[in-house]
């Protein structure tokens, strides 16, 4: 039987990377999080524009992109880029870097399918005709901001993809986009 040392010792290594992205997704999502806010809050106070307002209509149909998608799309992108530029060099540091763009590219990738998932499960929190759509009473549209829904909804859905991200993100962009560019360079 294995003890509990021996197991973490074998998996130390995936322990600290796998805490140290907590860490850093942890400051991501609270980039996320004011990101997502401040273009809430800049729609509603310069555009008189609210979360549930269509930002684009859907040709053909009668659905809409809300403005709530938009703000979560804004607010990926830049927790993106913050997340694995810190990523890259503290949690996935050791062995020899691909260049940014090679590297970059493939956790874009990454995070762009993880957050297509998001946007469904932003979708089915906040969509009123939804099973999974956030109606207790504790969630409001209004005010106060730690209890608004779409704040929640935001929260809620970045918790669920970002283990897919991290898995996905270590095997894949952080050994195999560099094991293949150190080959690269081998030959």
């Amino acid at each position: 039987m294995t003890s509990v040392s021996q197991v973490l010792h074998r998996y130390r290594n995936a322990l600290r990377e796998f805490a140290s992205f907590g860490v850093i997704g942890g400051s991501g999502v609270l980039v996320n999080m004011v990101v997502f806010a401040g273009a809430n809050n800049v729609a509603i106070h310069v555009f008189n524009s609210h979360e549930y307002d269509s930002f684009v209509g859907i040709p053909g149909t009668d659905f809409a992109i809300r403005n709530y998608i938009v703000y979560n799309v804004v607010a990926f992108l830049f927790a993106n880029v913050y997340n694995f530029v810190l990523n890259r060099h503290l949690t996935f540091r050791h062995g020899q870097r691909a260049p940014f763009l090679k590297e970059y590219g493939p956790f874009l990738l990454v995070g762009a399918v993880a957050q297509v998932m998001g946007i469904v499960i932003l979708q089915l929190l906040m969509n009123r005709t939804s099973p999974l759509y956030l109606h207790n009473s504790f969630f409001v549209d209004g005010e106060p901001f730690w209890r608004r829904r779409v704040y929640w909804a935001q929260f809620i859905q970045i918790l669920v993809v970002m283990p897919i991200n991290f898995v996905v993100n270590k095997v894949w962009t952080f050994r195999v986009v560099r094991q293949r560019h150190a080959a690269g360079k081998e030959s």
